[in-house]
């Protein structure tokens, strides 16, 4: 598992009026955090994690290769700022995860016997049940 660390300096906050709860205060505060964060102006990120990234994220990435990330879940701004950091953790998490290879084995004598017996006594059971033809 890939751990990457992102610098704050490369999120870029913007705020907008919430869809979320919070009743009359939704009209009045900004509670809405927009997260954007630039893939290719990265520091952290290697070259080929960048690619990597932007094979696997290519749907979610802007023109210019932002990921633009939104949260009205909460009414506090700053909770609304964590769940961005948080989205944006687990999309990368998940973006970078890399599954082991499977490696072919062969069903065991035993195991291909049994599968056998079992297939032969489902079969003569179902011609039990046939109607007997003269």
């Amino acid at each position: 598992m890939i751990s990457i660390q992102i610098p704050f300096a490369e999120l870029d906050f913007t705020y907008a009026r919430s869809r979320g709860p919070g009743g009359q205060n939704v009209n009045r505060t900004n509670s809405a955090a927009i997260l954007r964060w630039n893939l290719f102006s990265s520091q952290v990120l290697s070259e080929e994690l960048k690619m990597r990234l932007l094979q696997k994220l290519a749907g979610q990435l802007t023109e210019e290769g932002d990921l633009v990330i939104r949260s009205d879940v909460h009414r506090d701004q700053d909770q609304n700022r964590s769940e961005c950091i948080a989205r944006l953790h687990a999309i990368l998490r998940k973006a970078l995860f890399v599954p082991k290879k499977r490696v072919a084995t062969k069903p065991s004598k035993s195991s291909v016997r049994k599968r056998l017996d079992s297939k032969r006594r489902h079969s003569e059971t179902k011609n039990l049940r046939q109607k007997i033809k003269d």
